[in-house]
């Protein structure tokens, strides 16, 4: 017969294979002293996949995260064969991110107002249908540059209304305690996928054509409808003012009223604006400054996957740091640092390793800004926070790609990215030594 203290170990760990979507401390942990044991447990080492339900939406998630990296692999490599234009490069990219600049925040709204699953449902069965009208079009021999940017639009239009809620709807699957840990998990699901996306896409559109990586994302958009059909957590939707505009204005007077995650936010801006967009450019260093094809191209991304795919494992694996604040500082200015050095860069295999640190510094930070904004928003403004943390770190990215385009177009695509990783940086540094002086 086993003894009490072993006992209550084994019906702890009984209880946290089996544990619903909320798990308090079980009383027989409180009785002989594994409290501190269990409540480690609930916050690191991969805790949120004891939660069924997240479980369920991160496996989709990889599949369609797959998809979502191959659609825009092959996406920018077939602008680049229609155009051979660093502009239009940034034009399709602009295109596909302004719609979260115009319509995030009515996105953030309708989270916090409706039922976040239902709404994941709609936004994700109607994603199916822009891939399948790339390809087809592709198949065909019809495309031109100006569909690629009208479905990118559409693309744009439904990720505005998809993502606040998707990322509010991770702490409904999840305890509180581990939901910076969901949010490496999904961090890690979409940077793997950003290293296996491309690679696989470079080598299909070699075998089979571009077209086939358009058909293999709208595929992957059923496993997240399955998923979400058998999910069983669900976030009842809080009645707002009549007036959406207002809605809109309390979210934003509350991410004003909280100094600790208005750095964050400015910081995700400044990235978002500078750092970011170089991506658009990638197919012309692949090309003409490293002697790459599309395989090569694959390659490339795929570093920066790896790294961020890194990162987000560690962050899942060790959960919360004692200096979380001095990490994120560290890599809000590591990122901007390595796509300097990658626009000076000449060699492939020193590029691929400033593209793996890039990976793991910017989702190192990410990760972190993300669960700071989660956790300090109440349920009613959760939406509307996450749709001003969409709006900040994906809808900057249209005026950046824009901005990068330009400069490529009259600079050359090294210039630009030399010139916005260094405002970039600069702009980082000042943001961190004001805010440390105001605190």
């Amino acid at each position: 017969m086993s003894s009490p203290p072993f006992q209550s170990m084994k019906n702890t760990i009984l209880f946290l294979k089996h544990s619903p979507t909320h798990c308090p401390v079980p009383p027989e942990a409180k009785a002989h002293g594994h409290w501190l044991q269990y409540r480690m447990q609930s916050t690191a080492g991969f805790s949120a996949l004891r939660f069924r339900d997240f479980r369920l939406f991160w496996a989709a998630q990889c599949v369609s995260f797959s998809g979502t990296w191959m659609q825009m692999t092959a996406q920018g490599w077939l602008v680049y064969e229609l155009t051979h234009s660093p502009l239009f490069l940034g034009l399709v990219s602009a295109a596909t991110s302004l719609p979260i600049l115009l319509f995030s925040l009515f996105g953030g709204v309708l989270a916090d107002r409706f039922e976040k699953r239902s709404l994941l449902l709609i936004t994700q069965g109607l994603s199916i249908f822009p891939p399948l009208m790339i390809g087809a079009l592709t198949s065909s021999g019809a495309v031109s540059v100006w569909h690629v940017m009208a479905l990118g639009f559409v693309i744009g239009t439904i990720n505005a209304f998809d993502v606040p809620a998707r990322q509010s709807f991770l702490i409904h699957m999840v305890e509180r305690g581990s939901l910076l840990n969901a949010i490496a998990m999904n961090s890690a699901a979409f940077n793997s996928a950003r290293m296996i996306g491309p690679v696989v896409a470079g080598v299909l559109i070699a075998a089979l054509g571009t077209a086939a990586c358009f058909y293999v994302n709208a595929a992957s958009y059923l496993a997240v409808l399955l998923a979400l059909s058998l999910i069983k957590a669900r976030s009842p939707g809080v009645p707002g003012r009549k007036n959406i505009l207002r809605d809109i204005a309390e979210g934003m007077r509350f991410m004003v009223s909280e100094p600790e995650i208005l750095k964050p936010v400015l910081l995700v801006s400044t990235i978002s604006l500078f750092g970011l967009p170089f991506v658009s450019q990638l197919p012309v260093f692949a090309a003409e400054v490293l002697g790459m094809d599309a395989r090569g191209l694959g390659f490339l991304m795929g570093a920066s996957g790896g790294g961020a795919l890194t990162a987000a494992v560690i962050l899942a694996t060790v959960g919360d740091l004692k200096s979380k604040k001095l990490t994120m500082t560290v890599a809000s200015i590591a990122f901007p640092s390595c796509i300097l050095m990658f626009s000076l860069s000449r060699s492939y295999m020193l590029s691929m390793a400033l593209m793996f640190t890039a990976g793991v510094a910017v989702v190192w930070f990410l990760a972190n800004a993300n669960s700071a904004l989660q956790l300090k928003s109440p349920d009613g403004l959760r939406g509307r926070v996450m749709s001003v943390y969409t709006l900040m770190f994906l809808g900057m990215t249209p005026i950046g790609h824009f901005l990068m385009g330009a400069l490529a177009g009259r600079w050359g695509s090294v210039n630009a990215v030399l010139s916005a990783s260094t405002v970039c940086l600069l702009l980082s540094c000042v943001i961190l030594l004001v805010h440390r002086r105001a605190a």
